[in-house]
């Protein structure tokens, strides 16, 4: 139970670094209070609720562990490398495909409560 508790204080104090320290992530956390509200009006069903908050929960995941990478990138290499440079590419590229994945989900909620698909 000890560990338990300690590691969602880790959580939490994780969480709080990023939204003092990072802009994209108080954007999607911002996107993710949003998409709470809105998907209830949207989803079709509680699948479609929790498919559409979840793809922003996973944004937002992959955004912490984006800034994880490069946080440690610049820790451990505080010069530019291009080595560096790809592997802080790759993280932001995960990013990326976390927000597209989202976009497609909303995209088919929105089309299949518009009766569009």
């Amino acid at each position: 139970m000890n560990r338990w508790m300690r590691a969602t204080i880790n959580s939490i104090n994780g969480i709080r670094f990023a939204l003092r320290n990072e802009a994209a992530f108080r954007a999607e956390a911002a996107s993710f209070v949003l998409a709470l509200i809105l998907a209830l009006v949207i989803a079709e069903s509680a699948g479609w609720y929790v498919a559409m908050v979840g793809s922003v929960i996973l944004v937002m995941l992959t955004e912490l562990l984006n800034t994880a990478i490069e946080r440690l990138c610049d820790h451990v290499a505080p010069e530019i490398h291009p080595r560096i440079g790809a592997v802080k590419d790759a993280g932001s590229a995960a990013v990326f495909c976390a927000l597209v994945l989202a976009g497609l989900v909303w995209i088919a909620a929105i089309g299949v409560r518009l009766g569009l698909l």
